[in-house]
């Protein structure tokens, strides 16, 4: 008998647990973690190690509703398998962007799902633009894609003011990743949708701004 297990669930069960794991495990939390230094030296696993970790239990609950409410359109358009690559993907993604971004600040640090989970957001939006959510308090549905785009401010905002350690850049690097999977699984949508690809690349244009002016 097969047991056919929701790859969203299985992803927000890994992440829950490696997090809490390390939440009492400092030294294990620092050697996983993101941070220009090591990553330069080789330890180049810690693109992916640190996306499986949070800083509270509230940026792992932040993370983890983005992906449960937009995982399952990606997975009923492309498949388990391709959900997986694209999550993958995309939290490399932003792992290298977030390298990029912070090159010249050899101890900069941070963690999170956030470019996998941006990355996620940006895929199952263009692929879905009708949906409508409903975000307390505001007391009737919204566009999805604003959603979206309101997600990408909050990281504009994290990278200008960070705080913590998470990865807000990462946001970013997961945005660019989740728009060339749409090119390349479902080019049409972009076509299909032109308003709406234009707002969700607006944020990324502002992010690339940002990532020129520090270089």
């Amino acid at each position: 008998m097969s047991i056919n297990l929701n790859p969203v669930y299985v992803i927000i069960a890994i992440n829950s647990l490696i997090t809490f794991y390390c939440f009492n495990r400092p030294s294990l939390f620092d050697r996983l973690k993101f941070q220009v230094k090591t990553i330069a030296n080789g330890e180049y696993y810690r693109l992916i190690s640190s996306g499986f970790l949070h800083v509270d239990f509230t940026h792992l609950l932040f993370n983890m509703i983005t992906l449960y409410f937009f995982g399952d359109v990606v997975v009923s358009s492309f498949g388990v398998f391709i959900f997986y690559l694209i999550y993958f993907f995309c939290l490399i993604g932003g792992g290298v962007i977030g390298y990029q971004f912070h090159k010249k600040e050899p101890f900069y640090s941070a963690v999170g799902a956030s470019g996998a989970v941006t990355g996620i957001l940006y895929v199952s939006i263009l692929l879905r633009p009708e949906m409508q959510m409903m975000i307390l308090p505001i007391p009737f549905p919204i566009p999805a894609y604003w959603v979206g785009i309101g997600y990408m401010i909050y990281s504009i905002y994290g990278i200008q003011k960070p705080f913590g350690n998470i990865g807000h850049s990462a946001h970013f690097g997961g945005a660019i990743s989740g728009l060339l999977t749409i090119i390349i699984l479902s080019p049409w949508v972009a076509l299909r949708e032109p308003f709406i690809m234009i707002l969700m690349i607006l944020p990324v244009l502002y992010l690339i701004y940002l990532m020129r002016n520090r270089n």
